[in-house]
This record gives structure tokens, sequence and C-alpha cells, in this order.
């Protein structure tokens, strides 16, 4: 059985940056708190954990002091920005460029909002953490839209800036941006640029990475996907390769290989979402191995 690791697969950079400040910081001092956890793959915390790596919540940062604490890649809203300062906490920003730009884009949108009687609108995961530091650039006005019932919160007499988070596909994106279109279309008799402005917003890092998963899908008899279950990423791009190669299988770690999948098996292709780490995938790829 031939067992090959995807080459696009694995960290984006915005992830290894994030990491690497982190493991520079465990070296010089040991210990670094980090406001969640620093990717979505519990494997990968757990490794930085014993190296020194804290976790804490939004409620713990209130009651520390005097400490160093990292912003993981998915930014931060400006109200933890305020509490740093508050309590004396020297912040290690690793907000990834692409989430601060957008981050600058939607605070802009929103200040114009008053103005135009608009709405700020985003698609994403509502409560996940890059999805809650876009809503903090907006006072928490935002609406959070992931299906069309969603849309429902809209008033579509008004003017829509509609964003997405970055990390989501381009194919939902484009769905939800037509939906809205043609709401819109209904309700209003001002020209679509007057009362539409929709920002492509995604990661081409990541948006760039369903084709080329699509193309790994169907050079392999089975898929191994591996992810945190947790990572919003990891749900998307299995879900393409799933569509692609019905042989498609999410697991987490190697204790979840089934040896029946695999029988009479001559290609396995393992790829991963852009929290996954290449050891762990490496991993997977040697117990396929042990398996054969």
């Amino acid at each position: 059985m031939k067992v090959t690791i995807d080459p696009n697969s694995g960290f984006c950079f915005g992830v290894v940056f994030a990491i690497r400040m982190a493991e520079e910081e465990l070296e010089r001092s040991g210990q670094l708190y980090c406001l969640g956890d620093i990717v979505h793959n519990n494997m990968e915390v757990e490794r930085l954990k014993a190296k020194g790596l804290k976790i804490i919540s939004h409620e713990q940062l209130n009651s520390l002091h005097d400490c160093k604490v990292l912003i993981r890649a998915h930014g931060e809203p400006p109200e933890t920005y305020q509490t740093a300062i508050k309590n004396n906490i020297e912040l290690v920003d690793a907000s990834c460029p692409v989430v601060l730009k957008l981050q600058n884009r939607v605070r802009k949108s929103f200040d114009e909002t008053g103005e135009r009687d608009a709405q700020i609108v985003i698609y994403g995961e509502r409560g996940h953490a890059e999805v809650n530091g876009l809503v903090g650039q907006t006072n928490g006005k935002a609406i959070v839209v992931k299906e069309e019932s969603d849309l429902e919160q809209i008033d579509f007499n008004k003017p829509v800036y509609f964003f997405s988070q970055t990390t989501k596909s381009t194919k939902g994106f484009t769905k939800m941006k037509e939906m809205i279109e043609s709401k819109i279309n209904v309700k209003s008799t001002e020209p679509m640029e007057e009362v539409f402005e929709a920002n492509d917003t995604l990661c081409r890092q990541v948006s760039n990475r369903e084709p080329q998963l699509e193309q790994f899908a169907k050079q392999h008899d089975v898929i191994v996907f591996v992810s945190g279950k947790k990572s919003s990423n990891g749900k998307a791009l299995f879900s393409v390769c799933e569509a692609i190669n019905p042989k498609s299988f999410f697991i987490s770690d190697t204790d979840e290989l089934r040896k029946e999948w695999f029988a009479g098996v001559d290609s396995v292709g393992i790829c991963g979402a852009t929290s996954t780490p290449m050891w762990l995938m490496e991993k997977v790829a040697d117990s396929l191995y042990s398996l054969s």
C-alpha cells in the first residue's frame, strides 16, 4: 500500500508565525499564557503545553496582572487590548496579518455605517475566535450569518457591507453573496452598488487549498483527513475531499484509524487542515505502514 502526504496540507503561514513566536518566548522564559487554544488541534496544543504554554480564557485574562499573554493568529477584539493595558499585561501579538487587515476594513466600514444607515454582515461561524474579533470592531453590532435562515436578521431596505471570515470556503461565500443580492433586488429600488458592498476577504492560501485537495482526493483510493474536531477550516476542507472521494475518513489521531478502511487498497492519501501539524500527518503515515 502506497501512502502519500499532501505537500499542500498543514499549517498556514499565520499559524506557523504564532507557534514560532510562542516557542521563542517559551525558550526564553519557560512560561507563556495563551488566550485560547493557539491552534485548533489538541495534539499540537498538548505539545506546547509540555513546553510551558498555559491556555487561559477571557475570564481568566481579567484576573491576570504583570505577565505575558500570547494573542493567537485568529486576532482579538479591542476589549482584549484594553484589558491588557489596565492589568499591565505585555501582549505577544501573533495576530495573522490577513486577519488584521480584515479587522481594519470592518472597522472602517463600521465608521461609515452611521452616515448611510447601513449594516455590517459577516459570513462565518458565530462564536469563532476570528469572528468574535471582527464583531468587536463594530461594538458588537455586526450581523453574523452562516445559513440562509440567518439572513432574516438583515433589513434589506438598508445598505449592507458584506465580509467573510478568512477561512470560509469560496463556494460558501459566493452562495451567501448571491442570496443577499437576490433579496436586496426584491426589496430595494436603488442601484445595487449603492446598497450592497461585497468584500471577498477569504485568505487565498486557505481557499486555494480547495482545488488542490480536489485533485489530491482524485488521485488516491482512500483519503485520511487529519484535523482537530474544533477546526472550522478542517470541517470545510474535509467536505471537499468527501465530495470527490466517498472513501474519505476524518481522524484526529492514529487511534481512530480502522484496518478495514484499507482492505485491498493500493493508494492512501493523507491530508489535513491549516491547523494540522506536519509531524502529526507523518505519525499517521507511520501508523498506516504498520497496518498494511
